[in-house]
């Protein structure tokens, strides 16, 4: 496996690149916007393609890189499901995998540092994002934050994976870079308490002041979809009306962009193709089955996902592979599900 720990000094993030092998996927967690052209030079260094940019929270301290990644390699924005971020393209719920290529990350639900908060586990290590820090905790006294939800979160989860799962946070500020689950069990000063009423007043007393990029970082944090009108106005766009009203016809092909576990948990549009976002430039290019069906039948390929973003990034391409008719549904299929479209288990 491919794991990099990257460092930006300003906010004191920590940044991982991950994937199975050279010449591979690649995702990247907690990017920070001022080292996207750093971590595109690596990519490239590497052989490797990104295909999934996560963050692990909504964060305070510095502006994410995730739009710009998305914007500069068309990879998928990743967030969990109770982001209040504007618009990514998929979104995790506890108990979900994140994939690429040859790796999947178990996905734990960890609220408490904020209400929208991330850990993602191998079989031999986690990142804790900003909710198990070195010899520390994330801090719960803003953005929905919770000191009881934190110590279950690191309690109940976090402490019950093996001692020897090696722990790799989202920050630091003294220069560790990694630990283990058993030293933090046993040495972090924040989880040497004897009750979840003991952690409670502990946080509730740090008297931290708030962090110096929070009134910048969060609004724009919240703001990272990628803007559909612009795809809208350049006539490649549908509504769920339209949609609904194209369902059914010979010459039109719907098609999936989302992962099968997403289909799997909130169904389908009945009789749509399932193409994977990570497969799609293999199937518009010459040879691939949607080629065959937009240029040798002359169908037009409707692409949908979750939110309408890798189905804008989709049309994009397709429009670039000279697939002139391809359109995709603005709004994905929370759109379709508004106009009273029907969905299939």
């Amino acid at each position: 496996m491919i794991f990099r720990q990257l460092f930006d000094q300003t906010s004191g993030t920590y940044t991982y690149i991950l994937a199975s092998r050279p010449g591979g996927e690649a995702l990247i967690v907690d990017p920070v916007l001022e080292k996207v052209d750093r971590y595109l030079t690596l990519l490239r260094e590497l052989d490797l393609r990104l295909v999934k940019a996560v963050d692990t929270h909504l964060h305070a301290d510095h502006v994410t890189g995730l739009g710009a990644l998305r914007d500069r390699t068309r990879c998928i924005t990743v967030m969990g499901e109770q982001t209040k971020a504007d618009v990514v393209s998929m979104r995790l719920a506890d108990g979900d995998r994140l994939t690429v290529e040859g790796l999947a990350l178990d996905v734990l639900y960890t609220p408490g540092h904020t209400d929208d908060s991330y850990c993602f586990v191998l079989p031999d290590r986690v990142l804790t994002g900003d909710t198990l820090l070195i010899r520390g905790t994330g801090r719960t006294d803003f953005q929905n934050g919770d000191p009881r939800q934190q110590y279950e979160s690191i309690f109940g989860r976090l402490l019950r994976l093996p001692d020897r799962t090696l722990v790799y946070p989202g920050h630091d500020y003294k220069g560790d870079t990694v630990s283990t689950i058993g030293e933090e069990r046993a040495h972090n000063p924040r989880l040497q308490v004897k009750s979840i009423e003991e952690y409670v007043e502990l946080m509730n007393n740090l008297k931290l002041a708030n962090p110096k990029m929070m009134d910048v970082a969060v609004p724009a944090n919240m703001k990272i979809g990628l803007q559909q009108e612009a795809v809208a106005r350049q006539g490649w766009a549908v509504g769920g009306a339209e949609a609904l009203a194209l369902a059914g016809r010979p010459d039109i092909v719907f098609v999936d962009l989302r992962e099968q576990s997403e289909r799997e948990r909130h169904g389908v549009i009945p009789g749509s193709l399932h193409v994977p976002y990570p497969e799609l430039a293999g199937q518009i290019g010459e040879g691939g089955t949607l080629f065959a069906l937009a240029r040798g039948e002359g169908r037009t390929l409707l692409f949908y996902c979750a939110y309408g973003e890798r189905s804008a990034m989709a049309v994009q391409a397709a429009q670039d592979s000279a697939l002139a008719g391809s359109r995709h549904l603005e709004g994905g299929i929370s759109a379709w599900r508004s106009a009273g479209g029907p969905v299939a288990r």
